[in-house]
């Protein structure tokens, strides 16, 4: 008779769930165009949401695969090293079995030890110790609830991501701002994390590319931005975690962002948390498929389903587990800046900040002081590289059962998930950005470079890059298909 399954991953699992909001008045300020540094209040409280996962047949003291879902928007090359090295000693796995994921909000506060001598930046040093600590205690607690889990996978549709790569007219040149004829992978990937002994929902993931940018430079309070909303809208329903993983967001952003109202951010949330719902309750029953049943004589014929345990050989499919590394050299861009370059045109936008105080100019006062910031950024951009041509750039995927994930360092264009996913049709395909951070910055398509766009100005990579990325991850995920119960 005819059957019909869908997607699983049997694994062992557990999930823990930590606080991590930083203390009010800590150095805040992301935006350039910002006036404030200290935070000023709370909006909702951030979190870290822990997933360690393993193979069903392992021992518990095999070597797991530790993701950490964190509502930050990243931590620089220097910072995030030292966060997982603090990670790994404490917690005790290993710093290469740890992945973390950012969430990407602009409005959690900047974490960076070159902002530790602002206002509020001297509370920097103690959060970050207590970040790691913390997202320790997470990882020991969810090792000791491990218990064998059972991933149904689906998908959902929701329009809160759009193009933000906008051609302001009158300017004459690209700006970062809600696009309407440009194109967006409105994918919501849901993924129920069930216990196999008694099917209760252990946790909920959500994978979903859309810049939280919805709290801009008016905004003074730390914030997860639509995130935060979201998962209360799917932990209220489901009555557990939520875990958010950010897609390809690279040119994706809220249609209604960058602005101070935390009311824009929560409607955006909801707006995705009511998708990701929708989708939630069209997944199956827990480790089942579907069977027809046969016809049945009514006013009409009917074809009558029901769903049945899955079979054993989908079992054996979805418990096979298979951990892949490798790397791709791509190119650094040939005119990158010098660090004592980037150091001169900071000390010089500094001095027309103080004039444009002193003056009461406080436009221009802004504008420099903006400035200053990208600088800043700039420096740190550059602050790691070596005198290679090329970044190794690490490539990160798990065949968990039916589904692949994948973590990738940095911020890349959406096309990339939405190729993968056309060319992978079938296949849930989970795809992680800002995976350990951002040490390469955005990665555009070919099409996107010489338009003057923000994204390509801040990238260390050279044209091209994001292509030569998307086909090894083409090679890497078909040789991961191949693997089987056998």
């Amino acid at each position: 008779m005819h059957t019909v399954e869908f997607p699983q991953s049997h694994c062992q699992a557990g999930v823990a769930r930590r606080d991590i909001t930083p203390p009010v008045g800590i150095y805040h300020r992301m935006w350039g165009a910002a006036t404030h540094d200290r935070s000023t209040g709370i909006h909702r409280p951030l979190t870290a949401t822990v997933l360690d996962m393993r193979p069903t047949n392992a021992e518990a003291a095999s070597k797991p695969v530790v993701f950490v879902a964190i509502d930050h928007c990243l931590l620089w090359n220097r910072e995030m090293n030292e966060l997982l090295d603090r990670v790994s000693a404490s917690s005790g796995v290993e710093r290469i079995q740890i992945v973390v994921f950012f969430s990407h909000t602009h409005a959690a506060g900047l974490m960076g030890h070159e902002r530790v001598d602002l206002p509020g930046g001297e509370l920097i040093p103690q959060y970050l110790a207590d970040l790691a600590d913390t997202i320790a205690d997470g990882i020991r607690e969810a090792s000791e609830q491990l218990q064998q889990a059972i991933f149904s996978y689906g998908a959902g549709r929701c329009n809160l991501a759009t193009n933000r790569d906008f051609k302001d007219e009158t300017l004459g040149k690209y700006v970062c701002g809600y696009n309407a004829g440009g194109e967006a992978d409105d994918t919501v990937g849901v993924i129920r994390v069930a216990s196999a002994a008694d099917h209760s929902v252990m946790a909920t993931i959500i994978n979903y590319a859309c810049h939280p940018t919805t709290l801009a430079w008016d905004n003074t309070l730390v914030s997860p931005d639509y995130p935060g909303a979201m998962c209360e809208v799917v932990e209220t329903a489901t009555a557990a975690p939520c875990f958010f993983i950010q897609g390809a967001s690279g040119d994706i952003g809220p249609r209604h962002g960058f602005v101070g109202d935390t009311a824009v951010a929560d409607k955006n949330g909801r707006q995705l948390g009511y998708a990701a719902l929708s989708a939630l309750e069209d997944l199956p029953p827990v480790d089942a498929q579907m069977k027809y049943g046969g016809a049945v004589i009514s006013g009409a014929t009917i074809g009558s389903w029901g769903y049945e345990t899955s079979s054993s050989a989908q079992r054996a499919r979805a418990a096979v587990w298979q951990e892949q590394r490798s790397e791709v050299a791509l190119a650094y861009r040939d005119d990158l800046p010098r660090h004592d370059e980037l150091q001169q045109e900071a000390a010089e936008w500094r001095i027309k900040e103080a004039t444009a105080t002193k003056s009461g100019d406080a436009n221009t006062a802004r504008d420099a002081r903006a400035m200053i910031e990208r600088m800043t950024r700039r420096l740190v951009r550059v602050a790691h590289l070596d005198d290679a041509e090329s970044y190794p750039y690490p490539i990160r995927l798990w065949k968990m059962g039916d589904a692949v994930w994948v973590a990738l360092d940095g911020e890349h264009y959406n096309v990339l998930q939405r190729n993968l996913r056309e060319r992978f049709a079938g296949v849930p395909l989970i795809i992680g950005t800002l995976a350990n951070g951002s040490d390469v910055w955005y990665l555009p398509d070919k099409d996107s470079y010489g338009k003057g766009l923000y994204q390509e100005d801040a990238s260390i990579l050279d044209k091209g890059s994001l292509e030569k990325l998307e086909a090894a991850l083409v090679q890497q995920i078909e040789k991961l298909l191949k693997v089987d119960a056998s």
